[in-house]
């Protein structure tokens, strides 16, 4: 099939037989490379789904959706033959699995179909003005897939009467396309800001991480010389803007930025030839779905040269259902590369649970005020030690679980370690709390040193916190899922999730962070037995200045947070029991396995106690 002959979401295989289109709105078509003017001529499509498609022939003149106009002759799946907008009843329907027979006989003017052999008789009569043109084998697709074999191969149902395999037509019936693009090609002059590459990251930190990625490998590559440019929020766009006016080949951004420049016309995306969505389960979950439709969307969806948008998604889950769907939605012949198959815990990752029971431990009744600080959802409940509601568990689940943290970085003597809060004012106090124990962004080398990132910091504070946790200036990172997706971060020890993430994707993406590079590494997760009552906010100023404490099924911004359900959920997608832990936080090790040594390679022969 011609890939210069074709719509703008229809997709030509390397083969050039099986075609796709995975639009699920809009009809698809294409034309074949070769059409012929005299003769008797066949060829099979073989159904490859249950999508909407037509096949049949048209002329060049024919307008890609084969049968709206006087130059086509189609059959559908629905069992309709179409021509010039008329649909009537033909034949039978088809669907997967079904072998279409497409028969012209220009000589005798004639068109017909055959359904698995079957042959379903006369179709069209040529008009007698088109008797004298050349036709092509054509067809158009909703959500469809096709494979054509024109006779190279053998047919499963060969024609009879005297009919030829498309293929081999003589010379002399032969007529080549004249077609060597379309409306929908990108046609574009060079532009200095139109990158040939765009790869857009959720976070600004990771977006900074991909661009010190491409700077090392383009050293590599010398003619032509590569030209990198990082576009991300809080950062002044007048120096942005002047490197792209110099010309760009590789712009890495956030989506935020991305869109502003593209809307106000200051990026073009008329010569994109590569469109990467890195981390693309975290994309979508932060709602940049439309965003990401509205890119792809202008983007020129074949080039010049004939060849297709090279669209990337990566992702720790490929296999969510959102990540899937999108595939199919922006993708034609996806190759998936799955480097580790359904998420699974790496067996470097030594990862267990420590229940938070304020029940069976009173230690909060004993602590009076001398606690971190807590979200003020409770402030307004009656939640003094010695009540037995809800809320005076839940908010004994909170100092219990800052007194944990605590213990757990005592017992194992921590010197590095990612603590995961769920919400930006969770890291805020827990930040707080280690200042309390002496610790802090400013106590270097301190057992409590620590810098806090999440998104309500400013950039340059995050990125240099960032910088200083890889340099061991400070022991402990605490944040939000933000730093839980691909920042690489070498050697890490230790992960305290002091809450679950509320999507279990998030667990592996978490934990992930030891466990590198064949080092050992440890992950505890603070587990309330009961529920807890969390901010959740559905406000307009999300969360800025709320204290609305209602349920959020009651106007209000907060739920109840069922940690014991997340954990099931996490096990049931890991397909594993989550061995728990005591309280005092202490950590079994495999008797023969000696003593294991957090953040280093782990001994040749060596077993860990595997969760």
């Amino acid at each position: 099939m011609n890939p210069y002959d074709r719509g703008s979401a229809f997709a030509i295989g390397s083969d050039g037989f099986c075609c796709q289109s995975r639009e699920m709105k809009e009809w698809h078509g294409c034309r074949s490379t070769r059409g012929v003017n005299k003769g008797k001529y066949y060829y099979e499509v073989a159904c490859h789904d249950q999508g909407l498609c037509r096949v049949g022939w048209s002329t060049l003149q024919a307008s890609l959706d084969l049968g709206t106009d006087k130059f086509g002759f189609g059959f559908g799946g629905t069992g309709k033959k179409s021509h010039n907008k008329q649909f009537d009843n033909y034949g039978e329907e088809f669907t997967m699995h079904d072998t279409i027979g497409c028969y012209l006989d220009i000589d005798n003017g004639s068109v017909k179909f055959s359904k698995n052999g079957k042959d379903l008789g006369l179709a069209f009569q040529i008009p007698s003005h088109l008797k004298n043109q050349s036709f092509f084998a054509s067809c158009v697709l909703k959500n469809a897939e096709l494979k054509f074999n024109f006779g190279d191969e053998d047919f499963k149902y060969p024609p009879k009467d005297g009919f030829v395999a498309l293929s081999k037509a003589p010379d002399g019936h032969v007529v080549k396309s004249q077609q060597t693009g379309s409306a929908q090609v990108s046609q574009a002059k060079n532009l200095p800001n139109a990158p040939k590459a765009l790869i857009i990251e959720p976070s600004r930190e990771l977006a900074e991480q991909t661009l010190n990625n491409v700077k090392q490998f383009k050293k590599y590559v010398d003619s032509p010389k590569l030209r990198e440019l990082l576009i991300i929020g809080g950062v002044a766009a007048k120096e942005q803007l002047s490197l792209l006016e110099n010309g760009v080949d590789i712009v890495v951004g956030t989506p935020g930025r991305i869109d502003d420049l593209i809307s106000t016309g200051k990026l073009n995306l008329s010569q994109v030839r590569f469109l990467v969505l890195d981390e693309a389960d975290g994309l979508l979950s932060q709602g940049y779905s439309d965003f990401i439709n509205r890119v792809y969307g202008q983007i020129p969806q074949i080039t010049s040269d004939g060849k297709r948008l090279q669209v990337i998604i990566c992702s720790a889950t490929l296999h969510s259902f959102d990540v899937k769907k999108l595939s199919e939605k922006i993708m034609h012949f996806p190759t998936w590369v799955d480097l580790k198959g359904e998420d699974s815990v790496p067996e470097t990752v030594h990862h267990v649970v420590v229940p938070v029971n304020p029940k069976k431990d009173k230690l909060w009744e004993r602590l009076g005020k001398n606690h971190i600080r807590t979200d003020g959802v409770h402030d307004k409940d009656n939640t003094r030690p010695g009540g037995n509601s809800a809320e005076t568990w839940s908010e004994a689940i909170k100092v219990l679980k800052g007194e944990y943290t605590v213990r757990a970085i005592k017992e194992h003597k921590m010197d590095q370690a990612i603590v995961f809060c769920r919400t930006k004012l969770d890291c805020d106090n827990m930040e707080q709390y280690f200042i309390q124990q002496g610790g802090g962004p400013d106590k270097k080398g301190h057992q409590f040193s620590c810098v806090c990132l999440h998104s309500d910091r400013k950039p340059h504070e995050r990125k240099q916190n960032l910088e200083r946790f890889k340099k061991s200036e400070v022991r402990f990172l605490i944040c939000t899922d933000v730093a839980a997706r691909g920042i690489d971060i070498h050697g890490v020890p230790y992960v305290i999730n002091v809450t679950l993430p509320d999507e279990k994707q998030n667990y592996v993406h978490r934990i992930g962070r030891v466990g590198r590079a064949e080092r050992m590494g440890l992950a505890l997760s603070l587990v309330a037995s009961e529920k807890e009552k969390v901010w959740y906010h559905v406000c307009s100023s999300r969360g800025k200045g709320c204290y609305n404490t209602r349920l959020k099924e009651d106007g209000g911004c907060t739920i109840w947070y069922n940690e014991m359900q997340l954990l099931s959920e996490i096990e049931e997608h890991l397909t594993c029991t989550i061995s728990q832990v005591e309280p005092d936080l202490k950590v079994p090790v495999d008797e023969f396995d000696g003593k294991v040594v957090y953040g280093q390679r782990r001994a040749t022969g060596g077993k860990i106690w595997l969760i």
